[in-house]
């Protein structure tokens, strides 16, 4: 479960990422997420953020080493 969650928070950051940098640099959405809504600004910029919480707490307890 933890991989999942890694998996799924970098995804979701990526494509926040990949809307906020092309909204603000170009004026159109880039990924995949403007091909199903239609997401604002802001929206992006909370997909970036959720998605980096998600990653790093996923990453995070993925390296926990397990009792012996």
């Amino acid at each position: 479960m933890k991989d999942i969650t890694a998996i799924v928070g970098w995804v979701v950051g990526i494509q926040g990422a990949l809307g906020l940098l092309g909204k603000l640099f170009t004026g159109e959405s880039w990924g995949l997420i403007h091909k199903w809504w239609d997401v604002p600004t802001a929206g992006y910029a909370v997909l970036l953020v959720l998605g980096a919480a998600l990653a790093f707490l996923g990453e995070r307890r993925g390296s926990v080493r397990p009792r012996r």
